[in-house]
């Protein structure tokens, strides 16, 4: 315990403090006790700048208790005590740290600040029951009132008009600084076991349990009206919905507030969409707010899709290329080679067993060539290289328009035929579907945004590598569900691939000679890069005039 010494001088003949004293609690919290002279005087408590601050006018401290108490020590939220005289005013200040809360009561003349750590759990609870409680802050200090005047304070506080029970009896003894009126009334409330009903600017208040009799009550009372009433037909139009739906919602509705009346009915006509009702008058006007509320238009929306698939090709292939031709005549040229497969010479007669290799490129851009003769042999050297770069580009652009959580689907593309064979070695021609499609489920969010679960697919067939004439499908999807606003365009997945090889076909033993290999051997390198992006406009219609964006 961390104790200021009291002063032990003549007592004060005015009010003062006697002693201030610091005690851990045994769950942790820090006490501050107050020794009053008084027990009637009352401080004017306030938490300012995390500090507790108890202000006591018109009283006095003495010299020995003008002290500050470091209670760090304690190990509770409480940090300082510090006392101090301003004026003919005492001023006791309570330095807490971390979050906590604090409540004070007194006890004849001892005045007990209690101040305990608050858990994340408690902090939230507290901001809860802040926030519940939105009145006007007051402050109530009295010992043993009568609880009818305490009502009748907060009411001329509030400027209601009250209403008590004969049965609100009895005293409470209460001080409250600076909370909202209506928590300051639950606080009075629940102490003597009253409730309240407030009906306009009256509040009723009276105990809790003659309360809900009084309504259990009324309750059966509206419940013999309701049997005894009349019933009434009447039909109602759907315009939007469907009527069988609103007819369910509503059943379900009654059934579960209890107000299910056996003697109505509820009929729905399909080929009209109407709703024909046999109900009570007040059933009946239920039904009608139901109707308006929900038969409304439905909200649309229309998604512009862009499937751009972006293609980089690039080939490179440098190579020699041997040839030659057996003559038997000496008449021949020789000259330079553009394209492919072009030959060198002009023979007269050539010899089908020719002994030559030819190591040059495909499809070649360039060349050039040189020629050696002898009697009867033409013998030439072709250098020859390709490089090829190609840049494409593939956009689709499908656009789908659906209402308000409905899923829409565009599909555009062909279907494969295959044949298929069947246990009994029959066979059937079966088809394999590849497209373009853009499947889309909207939701508009209140504040007009929009949420979209998105599938998207481009699957095309790949003739080049056909298995028994069947060619495979290369298949690109993008599944998402993303949050967008009204016009904007995002981005939802992007497909990247890219494909390196590099090819070497050369003459055994002599393409791998240093430095003269390269005469008999051709390299090809070649690289491919592909990118699918899938970009999405959603725009909310309007519902006068859908237009689709051209």
């Amino acid at each position: 315990t961390a104790t200021s010494a009291p002063a032990r001088s003549a007592a004060p003949r005015s009010r003062s403090i006697r002693g201030v004293d610091f005690q851990r609690g045994t769950e942790g919290e820090g006490n501050v006790v107050i020794d009053l002279s008084d027990p009637t005087i009352a401080p004017d408590i306030q938490e300012h700048d995390g500090k507790i601050i108890l202000s006591f006018a018109r009283t006095q401290l003495p010299e020995k208790l003008r002290v500050r108490l470091d209670v760090k020590d304690f190990a509770t939220p409480v940090q300082f005590v510090n006392a101090a005289l301003t004026g003919d005013r005492t001023v006791i200040s309570v330095e807490p740290s971390g979050t906590f809360d604090y409540s004070t009561f007194q006890t004849d003349n001892k005045l007990t600040v209690s101040v305990r750590p608050m858990s994340v759990d408690d902090l939230q609870k507290r901001n809860a029951d802040r926030q519940a409680y939105v009145g006007d802050k007051l402050s109530l200090n009295f010992q043993d009132i009568d609880v009818r005047s305490v009502l009748q304070l907060i009411a001329d506080f509030t400027n209601l008009n009250l209403v008590a029970s004969d049965t609100v009896q009895g005293g409470i003894t209460l001080r409250l600084q600076n909370v909202p009126w209506d928590q300051a009334l639950d606080l009075v409330l629940k102490t003597k076991g009253l409730d309240k009903r407030k009906i306009g600017n009256v509040l009723l208040v009276a105990p809790a349990d003659e309360i809900a009799a009084r309504e259990r009550q009324e309750l059966e009372s509206q419940k013999q009206i309701a049997e005894l009433a009349p019933l009434r037909r009447e039909l109602l139009q759907v315009n939007y919905a469907k009527a069988a739906d609103i007819a369910k919602l509503f059943q379900s509705v009654t059934s579960a507030e209890a107000k299910v009346d056996e003697r109505g009915s509820i009929t729905v006509d399909e080929r009209t969409n109407n709703i024909i009702a046999y109900q009570t008058q007040d059933r009946l006007d239920e039904l009608r707010r139901i109707v308006a509320q929900l038969d409304i238009p439905v909200r649309q929306v229309m998604i512009e899709a862009r499937i751009v698939e972006a293609n980089v090709d690039y080939d490179k292939s440098l190579g020699v290329r041997w040839g030659g031709s057996v003559q038997n005549k000496g008449n021949w040229n020789a000259s330079g080679v553009n394209g492919s497969s072009s030959t060198i010479g002009t023979p007269g007669s050539t010899s089908t067993n020719s002994p030559f290799v030819d190591m040059g490129t495909v499809n070649n851009t360039s060349g050039i060539g040189i020629a050696f003769i002898t009697d009867n042999v033409l013998l030439d050297l072709e250098l020859t290289a390709m490089e090829k770069t190609g840049n494409g580009e593939i956009v689709s652009q499908p656009k789908v328009v659906t209402s308000d959580k409905e899923t829409a689907k565009i599909l555009k593309g062909t279907e494969i035929p295959y044949q298929e064979a069947s246990s009994s070695g029959a066979t059937s021609v079966s088809f394999k579907e590849a497209s373009l499609s853009l499947e889309v489920t909207p939701q508009i969010t209140p504040d007009n945004r929009i949420i979209m679960e998105v599938k998207v697919t481009k699957d095309e067939p790949d003739y080049l590598n056909k298995v028994q004439d069947v060619p495979p499908i290369k298949k690109n999807e993008v599944n998402a569900k993303v949050l967008v606003n009204d016009g904007e365009t995002i981005v939802i997945g992007g497909v990247f691939s890219n494909t390196q090889s590099k090819v070497v076909d050369k003459v055994p033993f002599l393409g791998d000679v240093p430095y003269l290999g390269r005469l008999f051997r051709r390299d090809v390198v070649s690289e491919k890069k592909s990118e699918l992006l899938v970009f999405l406009t959603p725009r909310i219609m309007n519902n006068q005039a859908i237009a689709v964006s051209r």
